[in-house]
């Protein structure tokens, strides 16, 4: 793992996640005993970034395509 004492954080990253999406992160994240909800997200796109049998996205995918879980989504905001 690199050192973060010596790279400060000063990037902040942005997305909305439906229920599910976040949901499914949360219970990896527990199940995984790990500290917090970013850090298991770096902890997570390290692994996909190391990932060498995943199936490339599909050429000009609209954004709604890409999902962190395999069901139906709904990106409303709750009331």
């Amino acid at each position: 793992m690199p050192d973060t004492k010596t790279h400060k954080r000063s990037e902040r990253l942005q997305i909305l996640l439906a229920t599910a999406e976040l949901e499914a992160i949360d219970d990896w994240r527990y199940d995984h005993h790990i500290p917090s909800r970013a850090a298991a997200i770096r902890v997570l796109l390290r692994r996909g970034l190391e990932s060498q049998n995943l199936e490339d996205p599909a050429d000009n995918a609209e954004t709604s395509e890409y999902s962190v879980v395999d069901k139906p989504l709904s990106y409303e905001r709750p009331a």
